[in-house]
């Protein structure tokens, strides 16, 4: 990597454009961005891409985008893909009334799994049922919108499974059950008062304009699962995650300056072959019940892939901490060398929000001291504070989490709405915020 202080605010332009464009674009250009999205992400990547190797070199940049590609971008889609293939071939048959007891329970359960199963996992596994669940509801785009807030952002929050950030802090020597021990209230409490805040709104919804349609609807005799083989796959990807937490092993090959160590190795692979087996045992009905097509997750990872690449200048400002072009905002972090937990959660959370959580994380706890044994200790409020502003903030953007924007693409492909870039902060300022800060004045003190 460059050194991070060559980096001034001038460089984040074009990760600015590029959110800009996802979140204007489907609007303004709406048949040009379905058919031609791919052609914004690679303009903005080479609108970093190319003025970097200018200023820096080629050689460099190709380093750079190498590293960015084997430690965080290839991993991110194998994981990502992965889990889209096994949980495409799980089909539920039978459909529950989407009704606001259901649909609260459906959400309440995959908010529980999350941290068990991660939230990419959890999120995706639960997304179709819901969606037949709830066929029959004129309006339901605030049931996928809370969705992405519990099951794909909250729910991961109390382990190294559940989230990346924790799974940093894990290697970073955090004990592994500690995020379930010291978050588990303010996670409670902060899953409890949106499922609540949903059942309120959907109960309110479905009384106001869906009602008549409700009575119409014929349930299901019985429910059932096909597809069960990738039940099994998925408790593979599970043991693959367990694998990148307990085998550790600095040994790997040296690829242009990246280390790539054998145990990622070893877990692209494995993923890969996970992929591959679904993708073989699956019977085609299966997925064709499910409405499979590759056209949400190739969405998702060109568009993350400009996303990493644009991201590159930013994280490298955020890196720089108090001696970079951000230098004013960490000061504010601390009160005569004290760290303000209240800013830790804030300010973590912010950057969580539209950055990557994970790296995000890493910074604050090096900012915080990064010694394990005092932020588990005496600065414990302090680590509670960064891990739950990196995980709960996550689903303030489309951008703040993996599984957002692969939710997003799914639903729409299945004719529901959802709301643009800025509309969906919008739902989030709205009913998001005032838990987060509740959350706040409550625990981060």
């Amino acid at each position: 990597m460059h050194d991070a202080v060559s980096y001034g605010l001038p460089w984040t332009v074009p990760f600015i454009g590029l959110l800009l464009t996802i979140a204007a674009a489907p609007i303004v250009l709406r048949h040009h961005w379905e058919r031609h999205y791919w052609l914004f992400a690679i303009g903005w990547a080479l609108a970093y891409l190319g003025p970097n190797a200018f200023a820096h070199g080629a050689d460099g940049t190709v380093r750079q985008v190498l590293e960015v590609a084997i430690e965080e971008y290839l991993p991110f889609m194998l994981l990502l893909g992965t889990l889209f293939i096994v949980t495409g071939g799980i089909s539920i048959s039978g459909t529950l009334r989407g009704s606001a007891i259901a649909n609260t329970g459906i959400l309440a359960f995959g908010t529980m799994i999350a941290s068990i199963v991660g939230t990419p996992g959890a999120a995706l596994l639960l997304l179709r049922p819901l969606l037949r669940a709830n066929l029959h509801r004129r309006k339901a785009t605030h049931v996928f919108v809370f969705y992405i807030f519990l099951v794909a952002n909250i729910g991961g929050s109390l382990s190294p499974l559940g989230d990346p950030p924790l799974f940093l802090g894990y290697l970073n020597g955090v004990p592994f059950f500690w995020p379930t021990l010291h978050l588990a209230l303010p996670t409670l409490t902060l899953a409890g008062g949106m499922l609540a805040t949903f059942y309120a709104l959907d109960r309110y919804l479905q009384r106001r304009s869906d009602a008549q349609v409700l009575d119409a609807v014929v349930e299901a005799a019985r429910l059932g699962i096909a597809g069960r083989i990738n039940l099994v796959l998925l408790a593979a990807v599970i043991g693959v995650a367990l694998l990148r937490v307990f085998w550790q092993t600095d040994s790997g090959i040296d690829v242009m300056g990246t280390h790539w160590t054998v145990v990622e190795i070893a877990s692209n692979l494995l993923l890969a072959a996970i992929a591959v087996l679904s993708l073989a045992l699956t019977p085609r009905g299966v997925r064709q019940a499910n409405d499979f097509v590759w056209s949400p997750f190739i969405e998702v990872a060109v568009l993350f892939a400009a996303i990493f690449v644009t991201l590159l200048p930013v994280m490298q400002i955020v890196e720089a901490g108090p001696n970079g072009p951000a230098g004013a905002l960490f000061a504010g972090m601390m009160a005569q060398g004290v760290p303000d937990n209240s800013m830790f959660y804030r300010v973590t959370g912010g950057l969580s929000a539209f950055l990557d959580n994970a790296p995000t994380y890493l910074v604050f706890f090096g900012l915080a001291g990064g010694d394990p044994a005092r932020l588990i200790g005496p600065l414990a409020p302090t680590l509670v504070a960064i891990s739950a502003g990196a995980c709960y903030f996550g689903g303030f953007s489309y951008i703040g989490n993996a599984p957002n924007l692969m939710v997003k693409s799914i639903v729409e492909r299945h004719g529901v709405p959802m709301p643009g870039f800025f509309g969906y902060i919008g739902w989030a300022a709205v009913y998001l915020l005032p838990w987060l800060l509740v959350i706040e004045v409550l625990f981060m003190h």
